[in-house]
């Protein structure tokens, strides 16, 4: 288990991690294809399609309840989409950072998680 202050410092940056993958689904939307239709479909559309897909499986309330594989597939397929958003508008240094902090906080999360859920035993 990761020291309190680590804990809730990882949180928080998990929280901002979230928020800055739908940003840039939200970014690549409004930059991609033309028109205002095209635009206003995919810039909304695709945030709102990953924050459903989160809050359904992945979130800490999630509505439906699934095993760890299950809330990392979808972890990895939201911020794999926004990696890749961000890759194909030209934000290659921006998307190898969210890359690297995603992976490396959600890896410091799930093993706080599993050690504290075996001390809990």
């Amino acid at each position: 288990m990761i020291p309190q202050p680590l804990h809730v410092v990882n949180e928080g940056l998990a929280f901002l991690i979230e928020v800055a993958a739908l940003a840039a689904l939200c970014w690549w939307g409004f930059s991609t294809g033309s028109g205002v239709v095209t635009h206003l479909v995919l810039g909304l559309g695709a945030p709102l399609l990953a924050a459903v897909l989160w809050g359904m499986f992945a979130a800490p309330k999630a509505r439906f309840q699934v095993s760890l594989p299950g809330v990392l597939l979808v972890k990895f397929l939201v911020f794999a989409a926004a990696i890749v958003a961000l890759w194909a508008i030209g934000w290659h240094a921006l998307a190898t950072v969210l890359g690297v902090v995603a992976a490396v906080n959600t890896v410091v999360a799930t093993v706080d998680r599993h050690a504290l859920m075996h001390r809990r035993r």
